[in-house]
Order: structure tokens, then C-alpha cells, then sequence
């Protein structure tokens, strides 16, 4: 049993310990004035009980005394209630490539896309979210999971140096993603692919229309801009300190490839969106998830505390009521006095 507002039990219950004794004292004198006599008392009160005056008293400080529990909130027993919880799947295939340290993009591409991707997790109802980093190999960096502030420390680490083997490999990412599944049905499954879009091995869009055949719906988001930018190395602490070259020795410019990321999302049965210093791409990829059919992932039960104010408000109102309505006329049985008056 708990109380919802106990501070109202504390609050009136002194009120109540205090006035008990003296609200429902037994009359101990007779007289009404100290100069009064027992005549003058037995007829003023000759037809009244003073007994039953007692009783009306208790009757109004029971009723009171059951208000106060009722206002108090009693809690009383448990109610079991079902909860479902309903959304999909989703995983963000993450590049983390040197390409990715670009700055055509504000702080960086790496740097923005994990923002955007950020602000999508924190609009998530229900749905499952898991990410899976890649460069030259994929791996599953965090499962599936409905813990969306786990899910956004485990964004926050992300950065260029986690895979050791560089490269862009879309279509082995792909296949890295399609492992985070762990359930049969495909029907509501999404992948989103965020990448600047230099595959270097150019099967992605096989991969995406084998996926697309199960059901998997696989966006894109191109990271940059289409005139590109030079790709920073950096050190240990972060800081730049000379641009990526070829085996010429001339400087790398990495360029966002979006025919390459329209292809692979068209072959998904998705869209493409771009994340870039001017729009804010997460909210149409928001939008295209909040449309997809919900499935219901679990359901489990739920126990809390049930209300039981209104038991003592009926007692309450019921003792008011025999109270108000408690005679306080005292009965008499007529005799006979020999003679009709």
C-alpha cells in the first residue's frame, strides 16, 4: 500500500489526535449555566439526548477522518497492464574512411554525419537501432538495441582511425549490415547508408536489389560536396598536419559521388539524401521512417499501483450523511395517568 500525497495525512492527522479527546468527551455536567438548576435543565433539555448528540459527533469525525484518507490518495494492490511497443529495425552503415575527414563540409563529414545521425535516434518511437562502421571491412559496432542513450555514446566514439584497412567498401558494408538482423521477417527492415559515396568495388547496387528482393529498404545519405575537398591527415590529437597524396605525390581531392549513392538507393527501394552545410537531411529520412508500417517488436506487462480514493470518499460521504440525518430527539413512551386530559 503507498499514499499518493501523504503530507496530507501528516498534516490533519495532529488536527484530528488533538480534537478527539475534546470533541468526543463524554458530558460530565448537567448545567447549562453554573447558576442554573436541575429543573430549569430537565426542561429546556427534557426531550433531548444527549447521548445521541454524542453519536452524531462521531458520525461527522469518522466521515472526516475517511475524507482525509481519500484526499490523501491510497494506493492499494496492483494492476497488471499490457505494453506494446511498435516500430522497425533500423541500422546506419557508417563510413569511417579517411575520405571522411573532408571539411567541405562544417566541422567535418565525419563530424556531421554523426550529428545527423544523433538528431534522427533522438526522434526514434519504439524502433530497434543498431550501427555498423566500415572503410575497407564492415563491422557490427553496436546491435540492435531500443537503449537510444547507449546508441548515441557509442556515435559519439566513432571516428576515422577505428578500421585499420581503408577503402570504401559499400557492398561489403552491405553485407555486414544484413548480419544485424536477427530475426526472420524482412518486411520491416532499413538500412541507411552514410558514405561519400567513392565505392571501390562496385557492387553495392547488386547487393541492394538482392536485399530489396527480401524486403530490406536501404537509404543513402551522400556526406559532402560535389566539388569536393582534400582529404586532411591528421595527428594522434586530431590536428592537420598535411593533405593525403597519391602514389604521384599529387594531392587527393575526395568528391561526393551521388549518381553511385542514387543507384543503390533506387536498387533499395529508398531514398537519397544529402547532409551538407545547408539542409538538414535527417528530417526527411525521419519522415520516411515514421511512414513505414510499425511492427511490434515486444510486449511486456506492466505493474503500478491502483487508486482505492474512491472506497474511503463513498465510507466518507455515507458517515456525513448518517450524521446529518442522526436524531437527537429523545424518545418517550406515553403513560397513562389516570385520567383523559
Amino acid at each position: 500500500m503507498e499514499w499518493r500525497y501523504p503530507w496530507i495525512i501528516i498534516c490533519f492527522g495532529f488536527i484530528l489526535i488533538f480534537g478527539v479527546r475534546k470533541f468526543l468527551r463524554k458530558r460530565n455536567d448537567t448545567l447549562i449555566f453554573k447558576s442554573s438548576t436541575p429543573q430549569l435543565e430537565a426542561n429546556l433539555f427534557g426531550r433531548f439526548d444527549h447521548k445521541k448528540k454524542l453519536w452524531k459527533k462521531r458520525m461527522g469525525l469518522f466521515g472526516l477522518s475517511f475524507l482525509i484518507i481519500s484526499a490523501s490518495g491510497p494506493q492499494i494492490g496492483t494492476r497488471v497492464k499490457p505494453v506494446e511497443r511498435k516500430g522497425v529495425d533500423l541500422v546506419f552503415v557508417v563510413d569511417v574512411s579517411i575520405s571522411m575527414d573532408a571539411e567541405d563540409v562544417k566541422p567535418s563529414r565525419i563530424q556531421k554525419a554523426k550529428f545527423e545521425i544523433s538528431q534522427i535516434i533522438k526522434q526514434l518511437k519504439g524502433d530497434r537501432v543498431g550501427i555498423i562502421v566500415f572503410a575497407g571491412s564492415g563491422h557490427i559496432y553496436l546491435p540492435l538495441t531500443v537503449d537510444y542513450e547507449a546508441a548515441q555514446l557509442f556515435l559519439e566514439t566513432i571516428d576515422t582511425k577505428m578500421i585499420p584497412t581503408q577503402g570504401t567498401s559499400i557492398s561489403l558494408a552491405l553485407n555486414t549490415g544484413l548480419t544485424a538482423f536477427t530475426e526472420e521477417s524482412e518486411k520491416y527492415k532499413v538500412i541507411i547508408i552514410v558514405t561519400d559515396g567513392e565505392d571501390h568495388e562496385g557492387e553495392a547496387v547488386a547487393r541492394a536489389l538482392a536485399a530489396a528482393r527480401t524486403g530490406i529498404i536501404i537509404h543513402t545519405v551522400g556526406v559532402g560536396s560535389l566539388s569536393g575537398s582534400l582529404i586532411p591527415i591528421k595527428s594522434q590529437k586530431g590536428v592537420p598536419q598535411e593533405y593525403k597524396r597519391d602514389r604521384q605525390g599529387k594531392l587527393v581531392t575526395s568528391q561526393l559521388n551521388e549518381v553511385a549513392l542514387r543507384e543503390i538507393a533506387e536498387a533499395g527501394n529508398g531514398i537519397y539524401v544529402r547532409f551538407d552545410n545547408r539542409t538538414t537531411g535527417h528530417r526527411i529520412l525521419i519522415h520516411a521512417i515514421d511512414s513505414m508500417e510499425k511492427k511490434t517488436i515486444s510486449t511486456h506487462e506492466f505493474s503500478e499501483f491502483e487508486d482505492r480514493y474512491q472506497v474511503f470518499a463513498i465510507i466518507s460521504l455515507l458517515f456525513f450523511i448518517i450524521g446529518f440525518m442522526f436524531p437527537t430527539k429523545k424518545i418517550q413512551k406515553d403513560t397513562w395517568r389516570g385520567r383523559i386530559v
